[in-house]
């Protein structure tokens, strides 16, 4: 099964010296979990399919989840007529550029690109951020121009920041995060006289969610090992 989450992100000129990746988590994820694969169905179409098609994928390959014909047309046939029809966007391009900035791209190829760590981090890792364009940004990607979407889910996240006079400090204590985690690098001019250099970024929880941290991570599981 090909997995089908992915994302649409831009990104900014650095601000910092050296700005790292985050550190990925390791998606649970296991393809011939039949259950997870037919949540992870359901829950693409129900909340990305709006604006991410699948333009590569028929509706009715969800019946090599064990999802009946009928079951297809009556809980998940919402972008086309007929269950032979390709998983395309209810979208226009048009109200897409003017809502984001540009198209949500399709998302029958994009995933293989990033992997299903990237993703499964990706998902778990917005925060609040008050100066960009939706009010939201992400810890994998930042300058992200897609909102999230699954706020009402997950809760809302918000990003901390702490200061360390060595990388391994800083690591040490992102090692013991629960959630994704980087450390940025300062010049020595911009770090000043207290020789702090080494930031250490990371999220935590501003206002919970209709579901639990568990339930959520097990849901963006089932959607990247879709």
């Amino acid at each position: 099964m090909t997995r089908l989450l992915a994302v649409l992100a831009l990104v900014a000129p650095l601000a910092f010296a050296a700005e790292e990746a985050v550190r990925l988590d390791a998606a649970p994820i296991d393809p011939r979990d039949v259950a997870s694969l037919q949540a992870g169905a359901r829950s693409f179409v129900n909340y990305c399919l709006n604006c991410h098609s699948a333009g590569m994928m028929r509706y009715h390959k969800l019946q090599d989840l064990g999802i009946s014909e009928q079951q297809v047309k009556d809980n998940l046939l919402f972008t086309a007529d007929k269950i032979g029809e390709l998983m395309n966007v209810s979208m226009t391009r048009k109200d897409a550029k003017e809502w984001f900035g540009t198209a949500p791209p399709d998302l029958s190829v994009v995933a293989r690109a990033r992997g299903p760590d990237w993703l499964y981090t990706y998902m778990r890792s917005f925060y609040r951020d008050p100066e960009s364009a939706t009010g939201w940004n992400n810890m994998v990607y930042e300058r992200v121009a897609m909102p999230h979407v699954l706020w009402t889910l997950s809760g809302q996240q918000v990003q901390v920041e702490r200061k360390f006079r060595t990388r391994e400090q800083a690591e040490a204590v992102g090692r013991q995060q629960k959630n994704a985690w980087k450390v940025d690098v300062l010049t020595p001019e911009q770090a000043g006289g207290d020789g702090e250099r080494y930031i250490l970024k990371t999220i935590r929880t501003d206002t919970t969610g209709s579901l639990s941290q568990v339930d959520y991570d097990v849901f963006v599981r089932d959607l990247v090992n879709f």
